[in-house]
């Protein structure tokens, strides 16, 4: 894993850097592998970065949009992950719409939205039985409680080891989300994280010592590149590891 974390001046700066490293990633993938993988979080921080991928000239044609946790509301639902995207980015696009992945909630039980997006995971990236899917860019956010996906402190997704999907809960209302070997399995996983109600949460993801249950952020260790894009509200004063 290549770990690397960047205090930014402010949201802009923030943005701006993710932006040139998020079409850094995509360009790099499309090279390599013809294609392009991206996994979107939601919440308001990535939102400008959505609208600034959406400026851009890329082969869309080769862009594949997932979702690494969603809301269990309808598509149409102000609180969507995926409405957002698509508002933001994908309907300013001429992205093909088999290329765009959203994940399931018109299942009765969530349970089984879970299963229908593991599927179809399965599928499109051919995957064998215990295997994950590596995507080449993962972008995550980290909540005030340092959450991260759907993955909530102290709740049973945080042990779903030998799934792609599964439930999260957020105060007893259901999500559906990667679980950590899926997140883990990225090719390139980046943070965007701003604000100064992070700072304590942030304190305890990089400390050397802290409960992973607690503060589920410090699960996140990918097999490849890991990024923390922090702005200066939310990383001042923060202890950075080593390089």
């Amino acid at each position: 894993m290549h770990k690397k974390v960047e205090v930014l001046p402010d949201l802009a700066a923030l943005v701006q850097r993710s932006l040139e490293l998020t079409l850094a990633q995509m360009h790099n993938a499309i090279q390599a592998r013809g294609l392009c993988t991206i996994a979107l979080s939601g919440g308001s921080t990535p939102k400008p970065l959505y609208e600034a991928i959406a400026a851009q000239a890329l082969p869309w044609e080769k862009v594949h949009v997932f979702w690494g946790d969603e809301r269990y509301v309808p598509p149409d639902s102000p609180d969507s992950n995926q409405r957002m995207a698509r508002q933001a980015w994908l309907d300013k696009v001429e992205i093909p719409a088999e290329n765009i992945h959203p994940m399931p909630t018109n299942a009765a039980d969530p349970t089984d939205a879970a299963l229908q997006y593991e599927t179809h995971l399965k599928e499109f990236f051919q995957l064998k039985s215990g295997e994950f899917p590596a995507l080449d860019v993962n972008l995550l956010g980290m909540g005030d409680d340092g959450h991260t996906a759907s993955l909530f402190p102290h709740t049973a997704a945080l042990q779903i080891c030998d799934r792609i999907v599964t439930v999260g809960n957020k105060d007893g209302q259901p999500r559906i989300t990667f679980t950590l070997p899926t997140i883990n399995q990225a090719r390139c996983t980046i943070f965007l994280v701003s604000g100064a109600n992070k700072q304590a949460a942030l304190a305890q993801v990089f400390a050397s010592v802290a409960d992973d249950y607690t503060y589920p952020a410090r699960f996140v260790q990918p097999q490849g590149e890991l990024w923390w894009l922090l702005d200066r509200a939310a990383g001042q004063g923060l202890q950075l590891p080593e390089e």
